[in-house]
């Protein structure tokens, strides 16, 4: 049960990642929207100067940047729901200890970057 559910919610973040809508179709809108927005001289400046060095339009640099943001707050809200089982099973693998493996013990003995000692 607790393996369904988990790829029933990863299908949905990948379907909402690709842009397919809940009833499992690709749209493709033909047609495109206007979204006008007031915004302040820097910050015109600052999207242009950040468009302009990947290359991109504006308007393609504000609608990947915001439809990434937009799929970013949605994910991080991303229900779960599962049975008092499937729960209490996800809960004991939580608590279990790791199984040591070649590249855990060879993660664990290696320095971390961020010290230079």
């Amino acid at each position: 049960m607790a393996r369904n559910d988990f790829v029933v919610t990863l299908w949905h973040r990948v379907a909402l990642m690709k842009g397919i809508a809940h009833d499992g179709c690709q749209h493709e809108d033909a047609a495109r929207h206007t979204l006008n927005l007031r915004i302040p001289a820097a910050a015109r400046h600052l999207i242009d100067r950040a468009a302009e060095s990947s290359g991109k339009m504006r308007t393609d640099f504000i609608l990947e940047a915001a439809r990434r943001a937009a799929e970013e707050a949605l994910l991080d809200r991303a229900l779960l729901v599962v049975g008092p089982e499937a729960y209490d099973q996800f809960l004991k693998r939580l608590d279990r200890p790791a199984s040591p493996n070649e590249r855990l013990q060879r993660t664990m003995r290696s320095k971390v970057p961020w010290k230079h000692a």
